[in-house]
Formats: structure tokens, C-alpha cells, sequence
């Protein structure tokens, strides 16, 4: 029997993944919830830009979706620029009865050690009172640094480090509110962004880093973050708008891990808007952006993974992974025990089911 899910969002990585839950047969879409007053009323195929009539149309009111007790809730709202407001958004969802698979809030991917315990025990009472689970995940915070580092390190004999990158053009990449508000792209070197602000990019990623600790079995003694930027030579345009010359142009930023003294895991991103930016930074492994996994130890590895679709550029394809990642969770998020739930909670995924519409053919 199909998994009933409501779906909440159609941003960059909802659309993607509301495309997906409307044609993979695991799923029924029981409901589509979305900010936009232009989009209510439309049907989801519509927004899912699948140009098909599914029967299910937009609406902004998250109660009456969730009325109709979908098994569980696809949650895409934008969470770094409303932190509170998705974290109550996500309670109301769990104590309806419903399970949740989301891409935000990044926090919940890996809360403890960064949320306190009164931000973190509403979750875990509304998944109680609900009698249901909760899974989140992204790209980077999310399966690039969990789910690769734990299946190449789990060949090793012995690891002394392990870092994640993610080199990437982001001329692209149309989301403005990340891009502008949160990461001060086009803003001046001394016009400091959120992102940048002490304890934030140790804060965002940590989730990520914390949790490879556990996994692999230790505890970090402290988090360290750094990082650089470099301004526009000249003013240009990109995909979510204007970059004035000398506004930030490209940044590198790394989140270190350090237990026993030593620099255990790092995360290390770079990031450009001019691919002709900055040649001494890490380069990726094909044009446009890859992710890069590298492992010290014996054996040693470097692992390049470099997305491609044929729905769009590496952009786009960054962000279908993750999508791909929690709709593909669903079915163990559903049959697991209540609470919140992560990669070292949940059984291996195998994609179950993928395969589904290519062999129907």
C-alpha cells in the first residue's frame, strides 16, 4: 500500500521533491501546504513542474492538510532564516500524528551539543504525544558528511582524519535569501553576514561534525571555524541577482573537529560565483562543483563525487540528491520507533524502490 505524505513547500528543494512524491508509486500525495498566496489553489503537478493534473491543490493552511492524517509530511520550508517558526511548524506536524522527513531546519539534523534541551524536548514531547519519528537531512549539512564518510571509512584500518568538501560555483544558484542574507554574497568584506558571525558556522555545521564523532565512536573536545573571502574585481550579474564591485564574490570557510589535540574532521567549502576566482582554492573535480571526500588514514582516500542531471546543471543536481535523500527515507522513517531520529538511527538505505518507474517501462 502507498504511503500517504503531505508536502510542505515548493522552493529549490521542495518543488524537486514534490516532483518526485507525485511519481514514484511507493507515494500517494495526500496534501500540498505552500506560503505563497499566488500558488494556492493551483494543483501540484503544476507546481512540481510535471505539467500533470494530480487532483491535489496548494493550500496555506497546515491544520486542514493536516487533517486528512497523512502517514507522513515532506517538510522543504526555507529554515535559516526562520529558525522558530519552522521548529513550531515541525511540533505541530509530529503531535497531528504525523511522521516528518525534512531538509530544514539544518539544527535538527544533529540537535544535541547545539540546541538546549527546551528547544530540543518539544520535539521529542510531539513525537511522543504523536506516536511518530522525525528524520532530517541536506547535502552539506546531510549525507555528505555522513552517509559517504561512514561507508568509505568503515574499508579502513586506521583513520587519523577525515574531511568533507564541497567546491562549487554558485553563479547558478537562484536562492536569493541564502545567498544574500545569510552568506553576504555582494555585500562589502566589512559588512559581516550572519553566517559569519562567531559560534554560526560552528553552530551550522557542527550538526554534521558531532555526529560523525558519535558514529565513529568518540567525542570532540572543541569545534574551531575560519574563514576567507574575496571581493568582486568588477561588477556582474548571477542567477539570484547583482554583484556590485567589491562585494564578495567567493569565501572559503572550514569547521574543524579537535579531540585529543588534534584536527580529527574537518568540513571545508569553497565557494564562487566567477570560476576565475581565487585559482589557489581548491578546484572541483568537473566544471561547476563537486563534493570531495578525503580520508587520511590506511588506507587513505580522496573521493570525488560530482552530481550531474539531466534536468538542470551541478546546481541542480546538488539539490535533487537532496531531496532524493529524505523521500527516500520515508518508508523507515515511518516504521521507525518515535523521536528524532538520525543516519546512525535509521537502518541502511538502499533506495528501495527507485527502480520502480524505469522496470515499469
Amino acid at each position: 500500500m502507498a504511503i500517504r505524505v503531505l508536502h510542505v513547500a515548493t522552493g529549490n528543494v521542495g518543488r524537486i521533491a514534490l516532483a518526485q512524491l507525485i511519481e514514484d508509486p511507493r507515494f500517494e500525495l495526500a496534501g500540498l501546504v505552500v506560503s505563497d498566496p499566488g500558488k494556492v489553489g493551483r494543483d501540484a503537478g503544476d507546481l512540481a513542474g510535471l505539467g500533470t493534473v494530480t487532483g491535489v491543490a496548494a493550500t496555506d493552511d497546515l491544520d486542514a492538510a493536516l487533517a486528512v492524517r497523512p502517514d507522513c509530511t515532506v517538510y522543504c520550508a526555507i529554515g535559516e532564516t526562520r529558525l522558530f517558526e519552522a521548529l513550531a511548524d515541525i511540533e505541530r506536524i509530529l503531535a497531528s500524528g504525523s511522521n516528518v522527513a525534512a531538509s530544514s531546519p539544518v539544527p535538527l539534523i544533529y540537535p544535541w551539543g547545539l540546541l538546549p534541551d527546551r528547544m530540543i524536548d518539544p520535539i521529542e514531547k510531539a513525537c511522543e504525544a504523536g506516536g511518530t519519528s522525525l528524520f532530517a537531512s541536506g547535502v552539506d549539512p546531510g549525507w555528505v558528511n555522513d552517509l559517504l564518510p561512514f561507508a568509505i571509512a568503515s574499508t579502513c584500518q586506521r583513520v587519523e582524519q577525515v574531511r568533507c568538501s564541497e567546491i562549487a560555483d554558485y553563479a547558478t544558484y537562484d536562492g536569493g535569501p541564502v545567498m544574500f542574507d545569510f552568506m553576504g554574497f555582494g555585500r562589502p568584506l566589512d559588512d559581516l553576514p550572519r553566517m559569519f558571525k562567531p559560534g554560526i558556522l560552528a553552530a551550522s555545521w557542527g550538526v554534521s561534525l558531532r555526529m560523525m564523532a558519535r558514529g565513529f565512536g568518540f567525542e570532540l573536545d572543541e569545534i574551531t571555524e575560519s574563514y576567507e573571502r574575496e571581493p568582486a574585481p568588477e561588477a556582474f550579474d548571477v542567477a539570484a541577482g547583482h554583484i556590485p564591485r567589491g562585494g564578495v564574490a567567493a569565501m572559503r570557510f572550514q569547521i574543524t573537529g579537535v579531540a585529543a589535540g588534534k584536527e580529527v574532521l574537518v568540513i571545508d567549502h569553497t565557494t564562487r560565483l566567477r570560476d576565475d576566482l581565487r585559482p589557489d582554492w581548491p578546484r572541483p573535480a568537473q566544471d561547476g562543483g563537486s563534493y570531495r571526500l578525503e580520508i587520511t588514514g590506511e588506507p587513505s582516500y580522496r573521493v570525488d563525487v560530482c552530481p550531474t542531471s539531466a534536468k538542470g546543471d551541478h546546481n541542480y543536481a546538488a539539490i535533487a540528491a537532496g531531496a532524493g535523500r529524505i523521500v527516500n527515507a520515508i518508508p523507515d522513517v515511518v516504521a521507525a520507533p518515535p523521536g528524532l531520529r538520525t543516519p546512525l538511527d535509521l537502518p541502511f538505505n538502499t533506495a528501495r524502490g527507485v527502480f520502480a518507474n524505469t522496470l515499469a517501462r
